[in-house]
């Protein structure tokens, strides 16, 4: 009996130790981060700040939200995953454990469960995010599959900062600071597949990188990049120039003889401190005007 016992707990934890690894703890904040921006620029109290809504939504996008959202990616590219070399340390492969398309399907109703929480403002937000998660990967649209949709899609990690504003707020936020950072996922995620070219290709996925090759996407993701910070730059020169960091950055790269590879696993601290200088220009607002 306490021989069963322990093998179950054993079982659960390595259940749990597996998600957690799918969920990329490295890119937590890619979804956690944007509520942070939405809240400090939303509220126009300190306390707002830790309202139950702001609470609700950073939760469910730190850990939850990452669980839905690759997890179904992983599902649906299990046969592609098998050769990507990205699996073999960084990341993990599915390997068609049950447990994980529950949990995908727990994750999602969790997020529907928002509802309950944060104002009617943000439920087209909260929405859309599910939708987009699940299209990106899913077929039938499988919008990774298709070039430039795979990266227009990819403004879904912008989705979590239009909540979190409009719950916090109660109003829908700027359209410019909307676009301003929908331009940067575009180049990010564009940014990020630059890897996964070689095995894309041996797959036969077609994505924006795989079709414009890994020069000319460099200046695709310089163009997001600098259109992006040109939009946050017409809500706020300041905004304007902490966002040139992205096109400089990609200017370097790509003159350099650093592998991209290898500058791909620096934008999540880049992203974490240029995220923190946008949060703290928020606070700075709410607390000394």
């Amino acid at each position: 009996m306490s021989n069963h016992g322990s093998t179950e707990r054993s079982t659960a934890l390595e259940g749990l130790s597996y998600l957690l690894v799918l969920s990329r703890p490295r890119f937590w904040l890619y979804l956690a981060g944007p509520v942070l921006v939405g809240v400090a620029y939303g509220a126009e109290t300190v306390s707002e700040l830790a309202s139950p809504a702001a609470v609700a939504l950073f939760a469910y996008f730190l850990l939850p939200a990452n669980v839905y959202l690759y997890g179904v990616n992983d599902v649906y590219d299990r046969e592609i995953d098998a050769t990507n070399p990205k699996k073999d340390d960084r990341e993990t492969r599915y390997r068609g454990q049950r447990y994980v398309p529950v949990a995908v399907v727990l994750c999602g109703a969790l997020g529907l469960a928002l509802a309950g929480v944060v104002p009617q403002a943000a439920w087209p937000w909260i929405a859309g995010f599910l939708a987009l998660g699940a299209a990106y990967s899913a077929p039938p649209l499988r919008f990774k599959t298709t070039p430039f949709l795979d990266s227009l899609s990819n403004g879904l990690y912008v989705v979590p900062g239009a909540a979190a504003y409009a719950a916090v707020a109660g109003v829908q936020p700027p359209i410019l600071a909307v676009l301003g950072g929908w331009l940067w996922a575009m180049g990010m995620h564009t940014f990020s597949a630059i890897p996964d070219v070689e095995p894309d290709r041996k797959a036969g996925i077609r994505t924006t990188a795989t079709v414009l090759g890994e020069h000319r996407t460099y200046a695709y993701c310089g163009a997001c990049w600098l259109a992006s910070a040109g939009a946050f730059a017409l809500l706020d020169p300041r905004f304007g120039g902490v966002l040139l960091v992205y096109p400089i950055l990609i200017g370097a790269i790509a003159t350099s003889s650093v592998a991209v590879d290898r500058a791909y696993w620096w934008f999540p601290a880049i992203n974490t401190i240029v995220g923190a200088v946008l949060t703290l220009g928020g606070l700075w607002r709410l607390t000394y005007g």
